[in-house]
């Protein structure tokens, strides 16, 4: 006990205090770290929050920010800004937020395609998306439709693979893009299928539908864009290339013929690195109130995408499997963007 207190003298008085070599005094440290972090907890947000979207005004991610935003807003007690910083495939936008200030107040609305299949399409980036990011929480997942032209004489997922297999020339088919997910998506069922198949790359989902209703290709993963396009006849669907969905019924799922395959696309929010475990947890609590909230999942809903909640730990799991999944698909694919 000698060691463990020292007696300091007060202007009332004498008191012990704990030496700061003394387990006495860590626990001091301790309790004070612990009302040091409530208290940053409590104080954050101080000002409005920026939230970085990767595209410009109308898409399926800058509606989804804008449909969330005033629910976070009401939760965390500050404005949610929203900023689009489209460009370059979304990197523009990765890049600010992995330059921020790690205090919370910017955060980044991301698709999948920024986090795992850029860092493989780009020979150099000022950023690496697991290093410089902090995951906080998936949000909302979609669907990918594969699509043929109802003129193609084919109304299943082994009729349609059979028929790509004897076509000749070979069936050409539609992307968003060189290396966007759509594309990959299609070479991943070409290499499972057995299949060739000829990519007609497009700028965007809206030229490459069009392509589609004319006839000029015969083949798509459709986003959820073509969903209409499929429930007025303009397109079959033939599967869905993650796990079936009520939205769809009836319609299966590619892993049901090709064990294995899923294709989810899903939107999550993210952060500069080094942000603070409190500011970390409140964001991720707030974060699970929103998707447990049935006003704000009856908002997603009707913009066509799917509540997706995970664990933290489920959510830097997918981000990792996912990563390595598409860097072995682009380099297979050879798909670069300079």
């Amino acid at each position: 006990m000698k060691d463990d207190l020292v007696l300091v003298s007060a202007q009332r008085g004498s008191s012990l205090i704990p030496h700061p070599s003394s387990f006495g005094w860590r626990i001091v440290a301790a309790c004070l770290a612990m009302s040091c972090a409530i208290a940053l907890a409590q104080s954050y947000p101080t000002r409005p929050i920026r939230l970085l979207v990767p595209n410009p005004p109308g898409g399926a991610t800058d509606n989804l920010a804008r449909v969330i935003a005033p629910t976070l807003t009401e939760f965390l007690g500050q404005t949610i800004v929203v900023d689009n910083r489209p460009g370059s495939n979304g990197n523009l936008a990765t890049e600010a937020a992995a330059r921020a200030s790690p205090d919370g107040h910017t955060l980044f609305l991301a698709a999948d395609g920024q986090i795992v299949i850029s860092p493989h399409l780009y020979r150099k980036l000022p950023f690496d998306t697991l290093k410089d990011l902090t995951p906080v929480a998936s949000l909302v997942s979609t669907q990918m439709l594969l699509a043929v032209h109802p003129s193609l004489p084919v109304k299943g997922v082994q009729e349609f693979v059979e028929y790509a297999r004897r076509a000749n020339p070979p069936l050409a088919y539609a992307s968003i893009g060189n290396g966007s997910q759509h594309h990959l998506a299609m070479e991943m069922l070409k290499s499972r299928a057995g299949i060739n198949l000829l990519h007609v790359p497009f700028k965007g989902g809206g030229p490459a539908l069009i392509a589609l209703f004319g006839g000029e290709v015969s083949v798509m993963f459709g986003g959820s864009s073509a969903g209409p396009s499929v429930r007025s006849g303009k397109l079959r669907a033939l599967a869905l290339a993650g796990k079936r969905n009520a939205a769809y019924p009836g319609l299966p799922a590619l892993s049901e013929s090709f064990p294995g395959f899923e294709v989810t696309p899903w939107l999550g929010l993210f952060a500069p690195v080094g942000l603070q475990p409190p500011v970390l947890n409140r964001l991720r609590a707030e974060t699970g109130r929103l998707l447990a909230d049935p006003e704000a999942l009856g908002r997603v809903r009707n913009i066509a995408l799917d509540p997706f909640a995970t664990t933290p730990k489920e959510f830097a799991a997918l981000i990792r499997a996912e990563y390595a999944k598409y860097g072995e698909v682009v380099k297979a694919v050879g798909a670069a963007i300079d």
